[in-house]
């Protein structure tokens, strides 16, 4: 349904947002010209200041289009039938987030996001799966730095242990091994409104590894271990990753990257399955025991003050006063010419060998950037890829993830800047 005639390609929502008009600018900058778009948001006047300058960045482009739109179901229900896709950058998605994913799925209209909240996602996908896939909306959420770095390098990486030794993975995990840049206000505002907004029990659920897996596994290899000391430092060592502690964002990427080995495993085609035992961690690299453990425990100490309303309405205002921006705001563009992530992965053959293959992620750019770039290569993927031969285009539609767009959008990701690479015993 969502490739029948439509007025536009792609409508932005949440352009005059900071991510959103990131997203928009490379949009604007980056694909083609012949690409019938829109921005859309409920301030008229906001929205074409923003159309006015993404004219100055690319004057052979025309303008953007602009539609008017609450999020209220008869208005979104309008917008959705006009688009053949819809980039949302509105959150938190927790509260803003389910009438965009509720009339994009009724209408088959295909739907990308940048969330980062797995209790609203796990809802989602409960709520709107078997409806997308019906209408035909290939529907990605997670598809920004939350989760795309994480689940390509697993999916590229399961993918070459494939081709090479003709076998199954048994672990793929990542490490965060380098990270600069700031944070938004909508980042910020997910942060603290995560705890009020779902009950504990909520939140562990659907932080499960496997919570967001259409099938579930019989038997998974265990995360990696190591002496008790480190365990207890909250620390453990991986000789191609060195050092590790927490990974900030290991939760989501977790669920988010089971997910898609749970929908790969039911491919038709066997050589798309990751493999029966596959287990995913991710961890962030240490510069030493110290500073690791010193991390370790910060975080889970403002996690747990979080959780529990006490303490949470202290800790809130304080961040909210003297760390976190403002919502709609984030850093200046003059202050992130020295952003980068960089993402190092290693993953095992399910093979009496135990063959090793490690893999890389960087980006040198704003943090925030990326986020625009991932969105709107994946748009690309969908809009003008051979999609028959991804997994998204096998699947019909319903709530995917990025590696279901396979090894077209790994290339696309590639030709726009970022450096994804594997390498392997042979």
């Amino acid at each position: 349904m969502a490739d029948t005639f439509r007025q536009y390609d792609l409508v932005l929502l949440g352009a005059t947002g900071y991510t959103g008009k990131l997203t928009a600018e490379y949009i604007t900058k980056n694909l083609p010209t012949d690409l019938k778009w829109a921005i859309a948001g409920r301030n008229s006047k906001k929205l074409a200041t923003i159309a006015v300058e993404l004219k100055k960045l690319n004057p052979d482009r025309p303008e953007p289009a602009i539609e008017i739109c609450e999020l209220k179901k008869n208005e979104l229900d309008v917008l959705a039938r006009k688009t053949r896709l819809v980039i949302t950058t509105v959150g938190p998605y927790m509260k803003y987030g389910e009438p965009v994913v509720e009339a994009c799925a009724n209408n088959g209209t295909h739907y990308l996001d940048c969330t980062g909240e797995a209790p609203w996602l796990k809802d989602m996908i409960e709520k709107y799966h078997e409806t997308a896939k019906k209408n035909g909306a290939i529907m990605i959420p997670e598809c920004g730095l939350d989760s795309v770095p994480a689940d390509i390098l697993s999916y590229a990486i399961a993918h070459h242990i494939r081709t090479t030794f003709s076998a199954p993975t048994s672990s793929v995990t990542v490490s965060m091994h380098d990270f600069k840049g700031g944070i938004s206000g909508g980042t910020s505002a997910t942060i603290l409104t995560l705890f009020s907004y779902y009950t504990l029990r909520q939140i562990a659920t659907a932080l499960s590894p496997f919570s967001l897996s259409p099938v579930r596994p019989t038997s998974t290899n265990p995360p990696p271990t190591g002496p008790l000391l480190h365990r207890l430092l909250g620390i453990r060592r991986i000789p191609e990753l060195g050092l590790l502690t927490d990974g900030p964002m290991a939760g989501v990427d977790t669920v988010i990257v089971h997910r898609s080995w749970g929908l790969y495993a039911q491919s038709p085609d066997p050589s798309a399955h990751y493999g029966a035992k596959f287990r995913f961690t991710e961890y962030m690299r240490a510069r030493n025991i110290l500073t690791g453990s010193l991390f370790h425990y910060s975080f889970l100490t403002i996690s747990l003050l979080l959780m529990f309303p006490p303490t949470r309405l202290i800790l809130i205002p304080l961040l909210q006063r003297f760390v976190f921006p403002a919502p709609g705001e984030g850093p200046a563009p003059d202050s992130t010419h020295a952003d980068l992530v960089h993402y190092r992965a290693v993953g095992v053959s399910d093979t009496p060998e135990k063959q090793r293959i490690s893999a890389r992620f960087e980006w040198n750019g704003g943090v925030y950037v990326i986020t625009g770039l991932t969105l709107a290569e994946a748009a690309m993927c969908i809009l003008r890829g051979e999609m028959e031969d991804t997994e998204a285009g096998r699947l019909g539609g319903g709530m995917l993830t990025p590696a279901c767009l396979g090894g077209e959008y790994v290339e696309r990701l590639r030709r726009a800047g970022v450096r994804i690479e594997v390498r392997g015993e042979v």
